[in-house]
């Protein structure tokens, strides 16, 4: 599969784009938690939570383009019945503004379709967050990024990408 690396449109790839990141989201609650964590993660997934995220998404992309970079599959198996290549993965680097949340670039999200695994695709589009990261003015110079312990695919792929523990997220409920 070859897959074209380029700058997410908002114009044709919202949708797509919302699949993938459903996608991401029941892929965590499903594969690093039990039952309670993917619920959890399966019941944010509202029409509202759509809104709200891709309009998120298009502020951060209004601050760079590069922010949210996506892998289209040029013609392959995933080339749909309206002549337009599918969306196969995705990066999504915080702007240069939100740099200051962790004092380093952020990745977001970096997720590719199952069936798109161990092609390539991640390693260019961890190659497009870093050459980002690299445009951005950072407290300090690094890009950081949360992944679930449990994950152990995600976290040997971030390992080879020269990735090295620094501190450990930790998270409470606001409802008690």
């Amino acid at each position: 599969m070859t897959a074209e690396i380029r700058p997410y449109d908002p114009e044709t790839d919202a949708d797509a784009l919302y699949d993938l990141k459903a996608a991401f989201e029941r892929g965590l609650g499903e594969s690093t938690g039990g039952e309670g964590k993917a619920a959890a993660y399966e019941g944010k997934l509202t029409d509202g939570y759509r809104e709200r995220w891709l309009a998120w998404v298009d502020r951060c992309v209004a601050d760079d383009e590069r922010c949210v970079t996506v892998a289209v599959d040029e013609g392959g198996e995933d080339f749909d019945e309206n002549g337009d290549d599918d969306l196969v993965g995705y990066v999504f680097v915080l702007p240069e503004r939100l740099a200051m949340v962790w004092d380093a670039a952020v990745v977001n999200e970096l997720y590719v379709a199952p069936e798109h695994r161990g092609t390539g695709v991640a390693d260019d589009l961890m190659a497009a967050a870093v050459a980002l990261a690299g445009d951005q003015d950072l407290p300090l110079d690094r890009l950081v990024l949360d992944v679930d312990p449990a994950n152990e695919r995600a976290k040997a792929f971030y390992d080879r990408h020269g990735f090295e523990s620094w501190g450990e997220m930790v998270a409470r409920p606001l409802d008690g």
